[in-house]
């Protein structure tokens, strides 16, 4: 195992890549770039954790922060509950902790979206505690190296790899030895046409022996994407537009959008209109002027089909009492999800 471990560490010396978190201990800022790269790849992220730090670079300051800046900043990365849970947990450690990050795994646990494997990368990395950091990038390399068919999305499958990760674990630079195997994982035993043939490992690899990388890592199940149907009324009265607060627990809680009606089904253009009077009370007196053609925006495990439709009130002190004037050049300074800014962008309210 220590050849498997030292060929592992002599490519991450040669390989690995310039990460602007890679440059830090700060567990702070190192907490934010594993909360960020959760659900997003790391070309992605980059931009994104410059801006979050430049924006918060403390504790102390995101704590400060509305939480409205907070989800301005973090608009387009989606999994918008991410950067709540930054938030309240930094409230939490500003207010409980002294503004000081937490440097023991248990603790690091406890903050809000924090599992198991972020609280191993953040105790391995900022403070060098010897947790074994086990993400896809890992489940990929051990599944193939070691021929394990067990499903990775099964609970026996984390057991049986994590106990792996644990018995290979060092008691010192346990921060390299995490990103060593992750970054292994991205850069040359990749999802797809894996590097066989210049990997330094592969004589020992039982899937590379075998030939059937393809078969590894094993999944059991399949997550299926759910269809919605959202349908916007985007209300303009000379320089403002009306807008609300998304409140439920669902996508995008606490970001803002335009009055909503979602339905179970795709809606044409008569019931799109007959479906006013439930989202306005019956004193409004409602025209359609026009209708964005439908949009379709995918997530992780839904898809939403869209239409964006142009409405006119003549008595606009009829409305929802929940509904938000804003300035139409204030738009900007709201988080809203990615499909409503890009349908502010088409508008060019600027």
């Amino acid at each position: 195992m220590s050849d498997f471990l030292n060929q592992i560490y002599l490519w991450y010396n040669i390989n690995k890549r310039d990460l602007p978190w890679r440059k830090t201990t700060d567990p702070y800022k190192i907490w934010v770039s594993e909360i960020i790269l959760q659900q997003t790849r790391i070309i992605n992220g980059i931009g994104y954790y410059k801006r979050f730090v430049e924006t918060f670079p403390t504790i102390k300051i995101m704590a400060q922060a509305e939480e409205n800046q907070v989800l301005k900043i973090w608009q387009g990365l989606g999994y918008y509950s991410r950067a709540r849970n930054l938030h309240s947990s930094a409230k939490y450690i500003n207010d409980n902790l002294n503004g000081k990050f937490p440097e023991d795994y248990n603790d690091i646990i406890q903050l809000k979206g924090v599992g198991p494997y972020t609280a191993a990368a953040i105790a391995s990395i900022a403070f060098d505690l010897p947790y074994p950091a086990v993400d896809a990038n890992i489940y990929r390399v051990f599944s193939r190296y070691f021929g394990i068919s067990t499903p990775i999305d099964s609970e026996k499958g984390k057991k049986e790899f994590y106990k792996v990760a644990k018995n290979i674990m060092p008691e010192k630079n346990a921060g390299m030895h995490n990103q060593a195997l992750m970054e292994f994982g991205a850069l040359q035993c990749t999802p797809k046409l894996p590097r066989c043939s210049n990997c330094p490992v592969s004589n020992l690899c039982f899937a590379a022996k075998n030939k059937s990388t393809g078969l590894y890592p094993v999944k059991s199940k399949k997550s299926k994407q759910t269809n919605r149907f959202f349908y916007y009324y985007f209300i303009k009265n000379d320089d403002f537009i009306y807008i609300e607060k998304r409140i439920k627990n669902d996508i995008w809680k606490n970001m803002y959008q335009f009055p909503l009606f979602e339905s179970d089904k795709k809606l044409s253009i008569k019931e799109i209109i007959s479906n006013l009077k439930i989202t306005f009370n019956s004193d409004c007196k409602v025209n359609v002027k026009t209708m964005s053609t439908l949009k379709k925006h995918v997530l992780s495990h839904q898809i939403i089909f869209a239409r964006f439709v142009h409405i006119k009130i003549e008595d606009v002190n009829c409305l929802d009492k929940n509904f938000i004037r804003v300035n139409k050049k204030d738009i900007f300074t709201f988080a809203v999800p990615r499909l409503i800014e890009q349908f502010i962008e088409e508008l060019n309210l600027r």
